[in-house]
């Protein structure tokens, strides 16, 4: 069975048609055959499900898309498998094991209100029992340690990944602060990527706080101050 999966720098793109690349994958007999990763090719109404069963595609994984599009992948005999998040790999391994789950629709419009935001932690809140470990990500304004912290953690400008008990740090420039859709969810896995155990920033939509918590990574909601006050606020210095 040959699949396609919206990547989006490792993780499923939440947009099947936005995303910058696919993911086909040939499995046959519980194992991968075959796989590559290929371009958008563009997302005309009709065009990706044609292109794609052309290509022998009979399963498109992808984290939301919308009824229409869904139909006309139907009209291909191709399988839509939405509200799907994560790394492409282990989503491929679920998938071979007849795991993956079909989620709620992150292109929902309505979804995006829907529920809690969450408990975001304060630093003064973090128990001595359940200390930060590893490095944390901050969202800024700017690419260092004066900067300040950016309160609106899908469209940072940076995410600043620091040791707190050095201080060394990274600094990323936010390649999806101008996403016209999904920011949040996108800058959510591209984060995650990033191996940190902690976000300091102030607001997480509902949809890249789940991101988030599937990486088992913990939001701590900072008010406005630059990065190293927030830092040292953490470490209680």
């Amino acid at each position: 069975m040959k699949i396609a999966i919206s990547t989006d720098s490792g993780f499923v793109s939440a947009h099947f048609g936005r995303c910058p690349t696919y993911t086909i994958v040939d499995i046959q007999e519980g194992r991968v055959i075959f796989r590559e990763e290929i371009p958008n090719p563009g997302h005309e109404p009709g065009f990706l499900p044609r292109y794609l069963s052309d290509r022998g595609v009979e399963a498109i994984i992808a984290g939301g898309m919308g009824p229409r599009a869904q139909g006309l992948f139907a009209e291909k005999s191709i399988q839509a498998i939405i509200g799907v998040q994560g790394p492409v790999d282990e989503v491929i391994e679920k998938f071979i094991r007849q795991e993956l789950e079909a989620g709620q629709d992150l292109c929902d419009p309505g979804h995006q209100h829907e529920g809690t935001w969450g408990h975001e932690e304060s630093p003064g809140e973090i128990e001595a029992g359940k200390p930060i470990e590893g490095t944390i990500c901050v969202s800024a304004q700017g690419p260092d340690l004066d900067a300040e912290v950016d309160p609106n953690f899908g469209r940072a400008a940076y995410f600043l990944i620091v040791d707190p008990a050095t201080l060394e740090f990274k600094s990323f420039e936010n390649p999806h602060a101008e996403a016209g859709h999904g920011a949040g969810i996108q800058s959510a896995q591209f984060v995650a990527g990033l191996g940190v155990s902690a976000v300091l920033t102030g607001q997480v939509g509902p949809n890249a706080r789940q991101v988030l918590d599937s990486a088992g990574i913990r939001v701590l909601a900072v008010e406005r101050c630059r990065v190293r006050a927030a830092i040292a606020e953490l470490i209680g210095k």
